[in-house]
């Protein structure tokens, strides 16, 4: 009886799952407005990055929408090849500009990652003399806006002799006190009987975390990680700053960028070059979009 009573009931449950739902229309407009609203928001944030790749392969003479089309006639690679290989206005050199970004992104988020997740994990775990007010300093950071205090920044800069050198585009960003809360939260949510049993095995502090605390966090060091490199990527106002002269030395992608406009270079040169700036963040987004998304779900519930 049990089990031809247990079949019945599943058979009654398949029939309504099965069963078609009555036509509701209130629910369609609602649904169907939804979704408009959904590919309006899709379209509206994907065009400038389509315009920007259909430019990229036009002449310069192309005009976007000249007899009702967005595709030239005749792509060409020419744009890529000028901003690649020959000279700019203004002596300009596009490649060097990406080798000098790239070794400034990296070079911040290893060192920044190191300060960070230290000062994270002796907030959430170790207890020292002035910590309390050490912590509320950190947190205060997170709400002055960066832009305030970047005049005082320069001259202090400039006071230690900083200035035009590598080194300014790659200290003042290190310690981020988003960084060092939300490792501290995520720290303090790691189970305390991991670090118990390891102390129990006589294991420092210091390998504790090494060992245990670093292998655990890598989706949060994923999120912090392409926060930093994209922040020193797609920076201006900074280098623009603190490094004088775009043509040599560290000039950053974006200064570079800025600087063709203002040397009315051709428009197709313009967006040939920051079609290749955005290649790296792109590149660097699609290996880690898992962890970033992921790691939205870990701030949320954080």
């Amino acid at each position: 009886m049990n089990n031809n009573t247990h079949v019945v009931d599943t058979a009654t449950l398949l029939e309504k799952a099965n069963a078609k739902k009555p036509f509701n229309l209130k629910r369609f407009i609602i649904r169907t407005i939804e979704s408009i609203f959904v590919v309006l928001g899709i379209l509206i944030i994907l065009f400038p990055i389509f315009w920007i790749v259909v430019r990229s392969f036009a002449p310069n003479d192309f005009i976007p929408l000249d007899e009702w089309t967005f595709f030239p006639q005749n792509p060409t690679l020419d744009n890529f090849k000028a901003v690649l290989f020959e000279p700019l206005k203004g002596g300009y050199n596009l490649p060097r500009a990406l080798f000098w970004t790239l070794i400034v992104s990296v070079v911040s988020v290893v060192l920044g990652l190191v300060i960070m997740m230290t000062a994270a994990f002796a907030f959430a775990r170790l207890e020292f003399r002035g910590k309390g007010v050490l912590w509320w300093y950190t947190i205060i950071t997170m709400f002055i806006p960066g832009i305030a205090v970047n005049l005082t920044s320069v001259f202090l800069v400039d006071l230690i002799g900083l200035k035009d050198t590598l080194w300014v585009l790659i200290l003042p960003g290190l310690a981020g006190g988003y960084g060092i809360f939300f490792f501290r939260q995520f720290f303090l949510g790691l189970p305390s009987s991991l670090e118990e049993a390891a102390m129990i095995d006589g294991c420092p502090v210091f390998q504790i975390f090494l060992k245990i605390f670093v292998p655990m966090s890598i989706t949060p060091i994923v999120i912090i990680a392409t926060r930093m490199f994209n922040g020193h990527w797609n920076s201006y106002l900074w280098p623009a700053l603190t490094i004088r002269d775009r043509r040599e030395d560290f000039a950053q992608v974006m200064q570079l960028l800025a600087a063709l406009k203002d040397g009315k270079e051709d428009t197709a040169y313009i967006i040939a070059a920051t079609m290749v700036s955005i290649i790296i963040p792109i590149i660097l987004f699609a290996l880690n979009q898992k962890r970033i998304v992921s790691g939205i779900a870990i701030s949320g519930m954080k």
